[in-house]
């Protein structure tokens, strides 16, 4: 009869106090980097949240800075008045100011170029290129892995189409930009609808009967559209990767016994497999999405404006198919590049920094909002799907 006082031996645990002092040495190694990880994060969102915090929050109601979200971004303007009294205005209150004090002594007047107003222009334009992405992106990156892992036979041209998905996910940013400028901005070979077609950079172009436009092949130049699709192409490498996993991921036997009931290759794929998929692909998709949305390059070369005074559907001319066409082939400010612009190519100033810490917080909020999403998702799904 066993002594029910004596506690069990661990029957994994190392016989030799050596070995156990390795084992030991091994573990706390291994927990020292991954905290170690763990810091650096929590450092990084907390020193860009000290900074961020106060910029938009404010002490009276509604207690939010709106017009950092609201405004568009202009020029600020710094000076001090004959008293001495250091003043910051936005180009427009500094307009107003001028017009209403013509006598106003002014001294050491500077100005700083994006640095006032808001970033309703960047927020603004980094949403329509994350909208473009995300539909081009999901499109044709579902489509593909649905195809390699379901359809496409087993041999070299799959294995070499697999290891080309792989190498081009490590291609650097500022490749895909150039490839986009080539591609998207500089070719001819893309159609816009409009009313006055750049005949010198059109190959031709069709009359739109009974309207009075026409489908014009002359590219669509630095856009939004190029941009977004730019960023789908980057994007693409690893939401076809991770979908693909998820795919896997969905046991065969849902395979057979849709097929076994008579189903058809696709019936089976859109009800068997698709619906337990869906948690992962999503997940991977909207991450791969907000990875390269905040990329600078490609929407350097691509789509970005360091300023534009009106939003893209403000400057859009025509009406119908033609104001889309005229809004979607547009220059558009980003809050990457704009990010980019008031910390790397304007001199140091304290007149900066609050609209370069306001700008890489909000930065922050929108990327932390796009992995929350992807969160939701993925819980809400796995809710009503039980294996």
């Amino acid at each position: 009869m066993l002594d029910s006082t004596v506690t069990p031996s661990n029957p994994f645990r190392a016989a030799s106090r050596k070995q156990r002092i390795k084992d030991g040495a091994s573990i706390g190694l291994l927990a020292t980097f991954t905290y170690f990880i763990l810091v650096c994060a929590v450092i990084i969102i907390g020193k860009i949240t000290l900074d961020g915090l106060p910029v938009i929050l404010k002490a009276e109601a509604p207690f939010i800075n709106t017009e950092f979200f609201t405004k568009k971004t202009m020029t600020l303007n710094q000076f001090y008045t004959a008293e001495g009294e250091m003043v910051r205005m936005d180009n427009d209150d500094f307009i107003d100011f001028q017009e209403s004090n013509p006598d106003a002594v002014i001294r050491e007047h500077k100005t700083f170029s994006y640095a006032g107003g808001g970033i309703l222009g960047p927020l603004v334009g980094t949403m329509m290129l994350v909208m473009v992405c995300m539909t081009a992106a999901l499109f044709v990156g579902i489509s593909a892995s649905i195809y390699l892992n379901e359809y496409a036979k087993k041999g070299k041209v799959l294995n070499a189409i697999r290891l080309s998905i792989m190498n081009l996910a490590g291609v650097p940013s500022i490749v895909y930009g150039l490839f986009g400028a080539a591609f998207f901005v500089h070719s001819p070979f893309f159609p816009v609808f409009t009313n006055a077609p750049d005949w010198e950079k059109s190959l031709f172009a069709m009359p739109l009967w009974p309207t009075d436009g026409y489908l014009s092949f002359q590219g669509w130049g630095e856009s939004l559209l190029a941009g977004g699709l730019t960023l789908a192409v980057m994007a693409l490498p690893v939401i076809i990767a991770s979908c693909e996993e998820s795919l896997k991921a969905v046991p065969k036997g849902f395979r057979e016994a849709s097929l076994a009931l008579g189903a058809t290759k696709w019936q089976m794929i859109r009800t068997a497999v698709l619906p337990y998929a869906t948690p992962g692909i999503l997940t991977a998709s909207v991450l791969g999405i907000t990875r390269v949305a905040g990329e600078t390059a490609p929407i350097m070369f691509t789509a970005a404006v360091a300023g534009k005074d009106k939003l893209p559907w403000e400057d859009a001319q025509g009406t119908g198919l033609y104001w889309l066409s005229d809004m979607m082939t547009q220059s558009v400010q980003a809050l990457p590049y704009h990010i980019y612009v008031v910390t790397g190519k304007l001199p140091d100033d304290p007149a900066l920094k609050d609209m370069q810490y306001g700008s890489v917080f909000v930065f922050l909020l929108l990327v932390i909002s796009f992995a929350m999403v992807s969160v939701f998702l993925r819980a809400s799904y796995r809710k009503k799907l039980k294996w």
